[in-house]
């Protein structure tokens, strides 16, 4: 997807400053820019416009609506860059656990959007690689926990050893075309019903 391919959400409560910085995007090349400035019912508004990217500028916000901030940050996962005036450490903090990618204080210019807007890509596709290669890894951890009981339920009833166990799971799971993890648990599901 080219930058000006990129779907921007825009949410600013002051509609001159919305179509200030909407302008700016539209320069840098950004053909597709949304601005959302009710604040109603917000998550939902997001939802419904399904962007790329959002980019969320906030005057001088009080914890509330950082609060309303970051629950769409977290409900919504997609690179999030927040302008803010001024802050302080728990909100910066608080910012980064709710995963916004670039947390910008008193930075919002014309000129800074599309680097800003570049590094909190960046920084989300980096933040979700890593979090697909931990999942897979826990997956990996779930999956040899099962194998290993499973081998342990067929090396207890067939008086085998475990490398039989194992090679008569994976025969099954081949030619069931079946993942050996997925027979792994159905031998734990019968078991558990058979007593």
């Amino acid at each position: 997807m080219s930058p000006s391919d990129l779907h921007i959400l825009l949410i600013d409560d002051n509609p001159v400053r919305a179509a200030m910085i909407r302008e700016g995007l539209l320069d840098a090349g950004h053909a597709r820019v949304t601005v959302i400035v009710e604040m109603r019912h917000l998550l939902r508004q997001v939802v419904d416009v399904e962007p790329d990217v959002i980019l969320i500028d906030l005057e001088n916000p009080n914890r509330d609506v950082l609060e309303e901030m970051f629950h769409v940050s977290r409900n919504v996962r997609r690179p999030v860059a927040m302008f803010v005036d001024q802050s302080d450490k728990a909100s910066m903090e608080a910012a980064i656990d709710a995963g916004v990618s670039a947390y910008v204080v008193d930075g919002l210019r014309k000129e800074r959007l599309k680097p800003i807007l570049d590094m909190a890509i960046s920084r989300f596709n980096a933040f979700h690689r890593l979090r697909e290669e931990l999942d897979r890894t826990k997956q990996a951890l779930e999956d040899r926990k099962v194998i290993d009981k499973a081998k342990g339920i067929l090396m207890k009833s067939r008086h085998i050893s475990e490398e039989e166990a194992y090679t008569l799971l994976r025969k099954t799971a081949m030619n069931e075309s079946r993942r050996v993890a997925d027979v792994a648990r159905g031998l734990l599901i019968a078991a558990k019903l058979l007593g």
